[in-house]
């Protein structure tokens, strides 16, 4: 090999070597500006970059979202029993068109009308009033209304509605056809908690004038009131007088002669009868009194429309 040959083969190289280095610098700068640029860019970009860099590194894919699927109890379908049997009962297969029928079959496609004669036009065949009286759930989705409906001769008969249920409790039907079914039971009456009699005195007076503004417009009840307990009068008055026929109550302290102590609460039934044009009503309430000052005054009324003060 010639002197000049030998000098030439290490300067080739040398250069290749420079050539390779600058290679590989020039993909360092691409890698830091790319990665650079991806941070200015967003999270998205900056995956990419990371994968496109020098060294590979696997992208960890995004999880994806969990649906939740929250369900909840079916809500007592009564109500939609209810307006279905009005609509079925004042339907008929003759007059498919009419406006029951037809929302008859919008809550029940697949029931048949019943076929009523074109001539039942006496009292039985009257309808008054449909009213849903039990309901009881057999197994999810499934329940049966108990459903009375009475009729202008004062007669009632009770029908069982099946009525099937979404799982969220959102929507219903009526899958199944009707049936005549006899009247619940009747339960037994319980023992009454109220056993003692008020005489006539300080508690029955607050009770009596109570009842005048409450119900008859007579004065302000405010004045009967407990300190902290707001009830509004029912207004306009419905009644023109008022008259506390009889006073039980639950503590033997509410027929104490002398008021006792402050703070000391007692539940009374007041039976009283209210009087307007139309006649005499009789009425009752449940209350709680207290004592205060050596007078009574009312702390609730059962309906539950007694509040205190800073309640809404």
């Amino acid at each position: 090999m010639s002197p000049g040959k030998q000098a030439t083969e290490p300067e080739t190289a040398v250069v290749a070597a420079g050539v390779r280095l600058e290679k590989m610098h020039r993909r360092v700068r691409l890698s830091r500006l790319a990665l650079f640029t991806a941070i200015a860019a967003g999270p998205v970009a900056l995956g990419v970059a990371v994968v496109s860099g020098p060294t590979t590194v696997a992208a960890v894919p995004k999880a994806k979202p969990t649906t939740m699927r929250t369900t909840s109890a079916a809500t007592d379908p009564s109500g939609y029993a209810q307006l279905f049997l009005a609509a079925w009962l004042r339907s008929s297969a003759n007059d498919a068109a009419t406006a029951q029928a037809r929302l008859a079959q919008s809550l029940a496609p697949d029931i048949e009308l019943p076929d009523r004669a074109a001539d039942a036009q006496d009292a039985q065949a009257r309808l008054e009033s449909v009213t849903a009286v039990r309901s009881a759930q057999h197994e999810a989705g499934r329940w049966w209304v108990t459903v009375a409906a009475q009729y202008a001769d004062a007669s009632v008969r009770y029908f069982a509605v099946p009525v099937a249920a979404a799982g969220d409790g959102g929507s219903f039907t009526v899958p199944g056809t009707p049936g005549v079914v006899a009247a619940p039971g009747r339960t037994g009456v319980t023992t009454s908690p109220y056993g003692v009699t008020i005489p006539k005195g300080e508690l029955s007076s607050t009770v009596g004038q109570f009842f005048d503004a409450y119900l008859a417009g007579a004065g302000e009840v405010e004045r009967y009131l407990a300190p902290g307990v707001r009830l509004s009068a029912v207004s306009p008055a419905p009644y023109s007088a008022v008259t506390v026929r009889q006073i039980l109550a639950v503590e033997d302290t509410a027929a104490a002669k002398k008021v006792p102590g402050d703070g000391t609460a007692v539940r009374v039934l007041a039976q009283v009868e209210a009087r307007d044009e139309a006649g005499r009503w009789p009425l009752a309430y449940e209350l709680e009194l207290k004592a205060r000052s050596g007078r009574w005054d009312v702390a609730a009324l059962a309906s539950g429309i007694t509040q205190k003060e800073g309640r809404s």
